[in-house]
């Protein structure tokens, strides 16, 4: 098939809004071919170490993720092959035996913290984006996410984002905002922007003969 899927990378970090600016993109396209893929399911299996180890894992820091098996499948859907996409749980810090079928479609939207910091994934992408929120927005959103959703105390969110939250987003993320086509503010908030990431992506795929 010589045509191949469109690839949309969305960055940014915990708490930016990047996921609302993904599911937004992917509503403007209900009805049409396409998937979302979070980096967040690929973080790499952790079987092998005892569980009191697994516990030190920083998720937020690029070698947590397992980019070989996200560029393996992204390579696959882009020859429209179907992937078995893992699914990692928390509740034990590795890697589920479960994995997901995904069926290949002709736009891909790949969202995650660190989609733009491996360098063959930028590669991959049609497009790239980073939503670039205020820390202080993204702290807020993170603390209320983690207490209403994880169980977590104030103290703990806290502690976790001055510790390794915000110096991993300071050395890793922040710095691939360098390497997005667009910076969107604000989030899944800034219907303006999205509206026009919507209209691109659209030229794209009549570009591509898709519409």
């Amino acid at each position: 098939m010589s045509k191949k899927p469109v690839v949309i990378g969305v960055a940014g970090g915990s708490g930016s809004g990047k996921t609302s600016v993904t599911k937004a993109i992917y509503k403007s396209f209900q009805g049409h071919s396409i998937l979302m893929l979070e980096q967040d399911y690929y973080y790499k299996d952790q079987s092998e170490l005892p569980f009191e180890e697994r516990l030190q894992t920083n998720y937020d820091h690029p070698l947590a993720f397992d980019n070989e098996l996200l560029i393996e499948h992204i390579n696959k859907l882009l020859e429209y092959e179907p992937i078995e996409k893992p699914v990692y749980d928390y509740s034990i810090h590795t890697r589920s035996k479960e994995t997901i079928a995904v069926e290949p479609q002709d736009v891909i939207i790949l969202e995650g913290i660190l989609v733009l910091e491996d360098e063959r994934l930028r590669n991959l992408m049609d497009m790239k984006l980073f939503v670039d929120t205020d820390a202080d927005i993204r702290i807020l959103r993170r603390m209320v996410r983690d207490i209403n959703e994880r169980g977590r105390t104030i103290e703990s969110v806290i502690d976790q984002y001055l510790s390794v939250v915000r110096p991993m987003h300071n050395q890793f993320i922040e710095p691939t905002k360098r390497y997005a086509d667009i910076i969107i503010p604000e989030g899944g908030q800034n219907h303006v922007a999205i509206d026009l990431m919507v209209t691109k992506i659209k030229t794209i795929l009549e570009e591509k003969s898709f519409l």
